[in-house]
């Protein structure tokens, strides 16, 4: 989820790359992220830390609430200790943009172990 649709465009093929048989859903806002996870079946997550209205922090800690075991990324070119830190105090992996298709592949394997332990 991203504002930019050029940075939604360049994760989007990545992942399509790396797992070409999952649906993906994009967001342009946290607002619209939210309503996403109510409707759709919503495994995994990946955040842009700058969002119009709430931050990518703000969402995630949002998203915590409603699904706590969903693993969750942030991303963001601003690559501050304060951000990499509240990103995992929120339980977030932070992922810097350019976002490379090996630290993506990296989170995801990651995002899959986690899923599998928990037998989602």
């Amino acid at each position: 989820m991203d504002d930019s649709k050029l940075a939604r465009m360049a994760v989007a093929k990545v992942l399509r790359t790396l797992h070409p048989d999952w649906t993906q859903i994009e967001a342009v806002n946290a607002d619209e992220a939210l309503a996403s996870v109510k409707t759709d079946e919503i495994d995994i997550t990946i955040l842009d830390f700058n969002m119009p209205g709430r931050d990518g922090l703000e969402l995630a800690a949002e998203l915590r609430e409603r699904k706590p075991a969903m693993p969750v990324a942030i991303i963001s070119a601003n690559y501050q200790t304060e951000i990499v830190t509240r990103s995992h105090l929120t339980g977030a992996a932070f992922l810097s943009k350019p976002v490379t298709q090996e630290a993506l592949a990296r989170f995801l394997a990651e995002a899959l172990v986690r899923l599998k332990a928990q037998g989602s």
